[in-house]
């Protein structure tokens, strides 16, 4: 009879860890928006130890959802709170609709709920989200710890604000030398435009690799983890307004 009991603890238990381990769908407000995201928050996770947060920009045509279930598995090893938002326009990100103030919201929420090191606070963006990504390091350099991207290039009319970025935020980009999207040497030219403002980059060109982040995902997560779990902020995080006009 005992073991028929401990046997259904047992269970209960690991049905229990189980919901607790999974990626939950939430939602926000934000600009007067209700607006989207996906979390996930590993069971290690305790109070007293403030974990780092990755703030993941999906690509074009996809969620946040994308992006957070690549990094579940690293995150669970590695005790790393994820949260991927939805883009308001799922083809692509956009400035007035997803600034600065969208992720500030974000980043506010999820610390809100669970203990997020404001000095560990990361960008990751793949694609459309990786532009993004990049620029949002340019203009909150004091907020975010670091960004790393995979495929993904500044305009060059977006250079000027890496002159008058405030801080000289760790970029670290991964393009594949077969992209059909982003040309090689456009992406060598953010990261010359970057180098030449004062920034550090971590450039990788993978060889014979296209766009297709989600293949070869596994090894892009362990390097721009080990990159970013490198960076902290000096000071607690300065987040800077701007004014949107739409």
């Amino acid at each position: 009879m005992r073991t028929g009991i401990s046997t259904v603890l047992v269970l209960l238990l690991a049905t229990a860890a189980s919901a607790a381990d999974r990626i939950t769908k939430e939602q926000f407000g934000s600009g007067g928006r209700t607006r989207t995201y996906y979390s996930y928050v590993p069971d290690s996770v305790r109070e007293e130890q403030p974990a780092p947060l990755i703030v993941f920009l999906h690509g074009s045509g996809r969620n946040g959802l994308s992006l957070v279930e690549k990094w579940k598995g690293l995150a669970s090893k590695e005790g790393i709170i994820l949260a991927g938002p939805d883009a308001l326009n799922k083809q692509g990100w956009f400035t007035t609709d997803d600034g600065p103030d969208l992720l500030h919201d974000l980043v506010d929420i999820v610390s809100a709920q669970h203990p997020v090191d404001p000095r560990r606070v990361y960008v990751f963006g793949h694609s459309a989200g990786a532009i993004h990504g990049l620029m949002l390091g340019l203009l909150e350099s004091q907020y975010f710890a670091a960004v790393a991207v995979h495929a993904g290039a500044l305009s060059p009319d977006a250079y000027a604000y890496a002159d008058a970025a405030p801080r000289k935020i760790p970029m670290a980009i991964w393009i594949g030398t077969q992209d059909a999207f982003f040309p090689l040497e456009t992406v060598r030219a953010t990261r010359d435009a970057l180098v030449q403002s004062g920034f550090t980059v971590q450039f990788t060109e993978m060889a014979f690799h296209t766009h297709d982040y989600y293949t070869r995902s596994a090894a892009i997560n362990k390097e721009a983890w080990a990159f970013l779990k490198a960076q902290a902020l000096p000071a607690d995080p300065v987040f800077t307004r701007y004014e949107v006009r739409r």
